[in-house]
């Protein structure tokens, strides 16, 4: 059976973008020709360049369609489940990536790569996730996992849990992390809270807990560090368990 007139027209765009990426890299892409390919893998026979520019004129950028729910994708038209497969795929693959690649590396050296993963793991979800990434005494990170799904409070997340894996994983400090859907940065009394708890707690453990971030709707992470939030709750917690000696 011959081609049609269209779709030799279509593979040729196809391999020119695939062409375009292998001779000068990501960065020569629109993010309208990056979704429109990321498309493609899922209906490799239909053209997708209209339906890319429609998920990017609904959702506005590249991160948003990744993010974007799988009943949202597929009130575009040209996005069925195949493509959104495609998206999620590609979605799940940057994740892993970018967690496996912060494995073995020192916290300090490397925090703009952690806050990448972060910021890529949480940013879009409907909900509060609370990440932990483990640290030895050198401040290498061992790992990182999700511990808490909800809403992240001292009611919710439970300390006995955390400090049994980062036991498990024999680390010596923590970093905490959760985001904010409503796109916020600023911590509520209830993030406080919770990080003074912990704090408290894995002190009695010897563990320390470094910081807490949060992540929000951009590319920004708030610090409790950088805030001066946590030397305040370690001055706090080391005179209570002065005044309970």
């Amino acid at each position: 059976m011959h081609k049609s007139g269209w779709q030799e027209k279509g593979e040729g765009h196809r391999q020119r973008l695939r062409d375009k990426f292998l001779a000068q890299g990501i960065d020569a892409f629109t993010d309208s020709e990056i979704v429109e390919l990321l498309l493609t893998f899922g209906t490799p026979r239909s053209d997708c360049k209209e339906a890319a520019r429609s998920a990017l004129v609904r959702f506005a950028t590249l991160p948003a369609v990744l993010d974007a729910a799988p009943a949202e994708l597929q009130q575009i038209k040209g996005i069925g489940p195949k493509n959104i497969f495609a998206l999620r795929f590609i979605q799940g693959v940057a994740r892993r990536y970018l967690r496996q690649r912060i494995v073995g590396k020192h916290y300090v050296r490397s925090s703009r790569e952690v806050a990448d993963y972060l910021i890529h793991s949480m940013r879009g979800l409907q909900h509060e996730v609370l990440t932990v990434i483990f640290l030895d005494a050198s401040h290498a990170i061992i790992d990182s996992a999700v511990v808490a799904e909800g809403t992240v409070t001292t009611n919710t997340v439970y300390p006995r849990e955390l400090v049994k894996a980062a036991l498990a994983r024999n680390a010596s400090a923590l970093i905490l992390a959760h985001n904010h859907p409503s796109g916020t940065l600023s911590p509520s009394s209830q993030d406080e809270e919770l990080t003074r708890t912990l704090h408290l707690i894995c002190s009695l453990m010897h563990i320390r807990l470094l910081d807490h971030l949060i992540i929000g709707s951009g590319e920004t992470v708030y610090s409790f560090a950088d805030q001066g939030i946590m030397a305040r709750i370690r001055e706090d917690c080391r005179l209570l368990l002065e005044r309970t000696a």
